[in-house]
């Protein structure tokens, strides 16, 4: 079964990066790289990430694991222009997808196809397509949806995630680019999720969640005999099949 996940190391204020760089200059140099490395050293200093990165060295401890297993388990990814663009020199001529990328944009660009299976296809109809063409090109394995933090903040928003996994550092950058900042939701209704996993190390606690979908408050009587309070969720909170 193909399932939409998302990946995101993120600070223990909930900060994925520093704040956003928006001027000239070197990214590299910015407090939102300084931010966005502070939160991912943990995936930097993994065997699996340095392998497949085409670096040697690193630890081959259960964060190398858990990145080796999300690296198994993708089938395609979904991301966000910004990183597609800053992403293209660094990763080369063989980047560490080995999938087919649908990258989601408004401006239009010809396929772009690297060595080791790895192509970028850009959508400009939408979060939504851009999802769909990846589970068709999925195999039957995951959609990884790999950012950035935005991207992921629509996903959820549509109804389109189906598993989240929260990389957990403890550090506080105190500001920054916040991953769950601002959904569309109506009054009293929230996303709800389960966990599923969680791995402590020391350098990350790794938290993974199925998302059940938005639903409303629902009170109990609070131990006054009167039943429960009854509310109708405006959606189903089930997960998804």
């Amino acid at each position: 079964m193909t399932r939409v996940t998302a990946q995101v190391s993120v600070s223990l204020d909930g900060f994925y990066a520093g704040p956003r760089h928006d001027g000239g200059g070197d990214w590299l140099a910015s407090e939102e790289a300084a931010g966005f490395f502070r939160v991912t050293r943990w995936a930097a200093e993994a065997s699996a990430w340095r392998e497949r990165q085409g670096f040697a060295g690193g630890e081959p401890d259960v964060n190398s694991d858990i990145i080796a297993e999300t690296f198994a388990s993708a089938g395609a990814y979904v991301m966000g222009r910004r990183m597609a663009d800053g992403g293209e020199g660094p990763w080369g001529d063989e980047p560490p997808f080995r999938a087919p990328v649908f990258v989601v944009t408004h401006r239009p660009r010809p396929v772009l196809r690297r060595r080791g299976g790895t192509s970028f296809t850009y959508v400009t109809d939408g979060v939504a397509a851009a999802v769909e063409r990846a589970r068709a090109a999925a195999n039957g394995k995951d959609v990884a949806v790999a950012g950035g933090g935005d991207l992921v903040r629509q996903v959820l928003d549509a109804g389109l995630l189906d598993e989240l996994e929260l990389h957990v550092v403890p550090v506080v950058l105190g500001r920054g680019l916040r991953l769950l900042d601002v959904l569309d939701l109506p009054s009293k209704e929230a996303v709800e999720l389960v966990p599923t996993r969680v791995v402590h190390t020391p350098r990350v606690t790794h938290l993974r969640y199925s998302v059940r979908g938005r639903a409303p408050l629902v009170l109990d009587d609070r131990g006054r005999g009167g039943g429960p309070v009854e509310v109708v969720a405006t959606t189903d909170p089930a997960p998804r099949a």
